[in-house]
């Protein structure tokens, strides 16, 4: 590629950010350290030739078409490199940033620092329209550089790295040209919600006869009988939840007579822990089920229970808890995996 401009010196004022200098090799290499190793996935301290070779290589990659940038970081104050940053292109538009902070300099915010430098750099001169950093889930300091200098958590990559010959999940965190700035209000809550603890919602409905019986509905994805009702989707409140699912399945919107039970579910079978809402369906005539029209792909039927046929018939969980809300359906009941407190 012609025409590409010199590789600049960039500063906030008291961090700078400048090319490598072939005297900046001997000093680096003196502070590789432990947790280098480990992040970095080296099989030891490399050598100070390939130290050099490296260097030349981000030479290169920047001469040829800046696919490459690697700057040494240095802070005023302090003589030589504290640190390092580079952005390199992955595909047409993105690219990913690492950092090194040396360990006589750390825990004073240099990468943070140096990577929002970089960030302006990147977006403005390099024209990048999304740049993203690859975290092990362990290197906690990492992570907290990528959410501090303004990237959002995107999710997991199961497995997808090698580290010292173990293979090792992966979070990946991404910042876009057009997220808001981490220094407003919505780009900051917008980096909070990416990393805050997310549960799922449940939203069942509980229709009961004048028996006391419950309807239950016989469903295509396992044997245990269910409520009607299911997850609430994103963007959407329980009950409208409730409401959807059950005209989904039924074919028809009962009323609902408010909350009879809101249950915290713990991990199970893969599934991630959930709150879980039981709606009050009322109590209607056993003909109901006449008008009901299952849709005949995930729910197969429906009939009435008494609470005392449950067992065997549905899963443990609603064994444990269905008993008691039929037989008192005029509190709300306050649950713990089935179980009240």
């Amino acid at each position: 590629m012609t025409g590409v401009p010199p590789q600049p010196t960039l500063t906030d004022g008291d961090l700078t950010l400048r090319p490598w200098r072939d005297d900046d090799i001997d000093v680096v290499h003196g502070l590789a350290d432990d947790q280098m190793v480990r992040w970095f996935g080296l099989a030891g301290t490399p050598p100070r030739s390939d130290l050099a070779d490296a260097v030349e290589r981000s030479h290169r990659a920047y001469a040829d078409d800046r696919s490459a940038v690697n700057f040494v970081v240095e802070l005023a104050g302090e003589t030589g490199p504290v640190g390092t940053v580079e952005v390199r292109r992955i595909s047409p538009g993105v690219g990913a940033v690492t950092w090194t902070t040396y360990k006589p300099y750390r825990g004073r915010q240099i990468a943070r620092r140096a990577v929002r430098v970089l960030v302006v750099y990147a977006f403005g001169e390099l024209g990048l329209d999304r740049l993203q950093v690859h975290v092990d889930p362990e290197n906690r300091a990492a992570a907290r550089v990528a959410i501090r200098s303004g990237f959002r958590r995107e999710g997991l990559l199961r497995g997808g790295a090698v580290l010292q010959g173990e293979r090792r999940d992966v979070a990946v965190y991404g910042l876009r040209r057009d997220d808001p700035r981490a220094d407003t209000l919505s780009g900051w809550t917008a980096l909070m919600d990416s990393v805050l603890p997310k549960k799922r919602v449940i939203a069942h409905v509980v229709v009961r006869d004048p028996a006391g019986r419950v309807l239950l509905c016989k469903v295509s994805y396992k044997k245990d009988l269910e409520l009607p009702g299911g997850v609430v989707e994103p963007d959407e409140d329980p009950l409208t939840g409730a409401r959807r699912e059950m005209e989904e399945e039924l074919g028809t919107v009962l009323p609902v007579n408010g909350v009879l039970a809101i249950d915290w579910l713990p991990r199970w079978e893969g599934w991630g822990d959930a709150i879980e809402i039981l709606y009050d369906g009322g109590v209607h005539e056993a003909s109901l089920i006449s008008t009901l029209q299952p849709d005949g792909f995930e729910i197969l039927g429906v009939d009435w229970y008494a609470a005392e046929d449950l067992a065997g018939l549905v899963s443990p969980l609603n064994a444990r808890r269905l008993p008691v809300l039929l037989a008192n359906p005029s509190v709300l009941h306050n649950l713990r995996d089935g179980s009240p407190y």
